[in-house]
C-alpha cells in the first residue's frame, strides 16, 4: 500500500500525531547519536551561533528556493508535485499559526540530525542523501524526489559554507512554513 493510501486513512489527529511523533523520534536520535559520538547529548546546539546576518542569510535562501518552487509550480504539470496529497492534508486545514508551529519543529527536528550531527560525523554526501531519503512519499515521484535531493545537498552545502547551523536551521524553518502557508491559501494551485 503507498503512504498516500495509508495518509487517507488517517484522521487529521492521528495524522498530526505521527507528524509530532516523527519529529520526536528525529530528536531522541540525534540526541542520542550527539551522546555516543560526541560525549554530549547537546552537541548541535555548540554549532549555532545567534546573530542577525545568519538568520538573515537562512530567510533570503528560504525565499530563493520558495520562488524557484513557484516558478516550477507554474511551468511543469501539476502531476510533477503530486505527493499523493500527504502536504495537503498536513497544512490545508492548519490555521497559520498552526503551520509556524509545525514548520518550526519540523525545520529544527530535521536539521539538528541531518546537519548537526550526522554531516559533522558521517559527511556532507551521506548526510544528504539520508535526508531525501527518509522524505519517503517522494520516492515515488521522481521530480519531488530530485527537488528534495537537491534541497538537502544545498542545506548541507549551506551549513559547509556558514559553519552556522542557525542558518540551515531558519532556511529550513521559512522553506516549510511558507509552502505551508501557500497550500493553506491554495497559492500554488496545485489541486486536482
Amino acid at each position: 500500500m503507498k503512504q498516500g493510501e495509508i495518509i487517507k486513512r488517517l484522521t487529521d489527529k492521528e495524522l498530526l500525531l505521527n507528524l509530532y511523533l516523527t519529529q520526536v523520534i528525529i530528536l531522541i536520535i540525534a540526541f542520542l547519536l550527539s551522546f555516543f559520538i560526541y560525549g554530549s547529548w547537546f552537541f548541535p546546539f555548540t554549532l549555532i551561533q545567534w546573530d542577525i546576518y545568519h538568520i538573515g542569510l537562512g530567510i533570503i535562501l528560504a525565499l530563493i528556493v520558495v520562488v524557484i518552487e513557484l516558478i516550477l509550480a507554474k511551468c511543469l504539470p501539476k502531476t510533477w508535485f503530486d505527493d499523493g496529497g500527504i502536504n495537503e492534508r498536513v497544512f490545508k486545514k492548519r490555521s497559520p499559526f498552526h503551520i509556524v508551529i509545525i514548520a518550526g519543529f519540523v525545520g529544527f527536528s530535521e536539521e539538528i540530525l541531518f546537519r548537526g550531527v550526522l554531516q559533522t560525523t558521517i559527511g556532507y554526501i551521506p548526510a544528504s542523501i539520508i535526508f531525501a531519503i527518509i522524505h519517503i512519499r517522494y520516492l515515488y515521484n521522481p521530480f519531488l524526489f530530485l527537488f528534495t535531493v537537491g534541497l538537502s545537498f544545498g542545506l548541507g552545502a549551506i551549513y559547509m559554507y556558514t559553519g552556522n547551523l542557525l542558518t540551515v536551521i531558519i532556511c529550513h524553518i521559512f522553506i516549510d512554513m511558507l509552502l505551508g502557508l501557500f497550500i493553506r491559501y491554495n497559492v500554488l494551485n496545485l489541486q486536482k
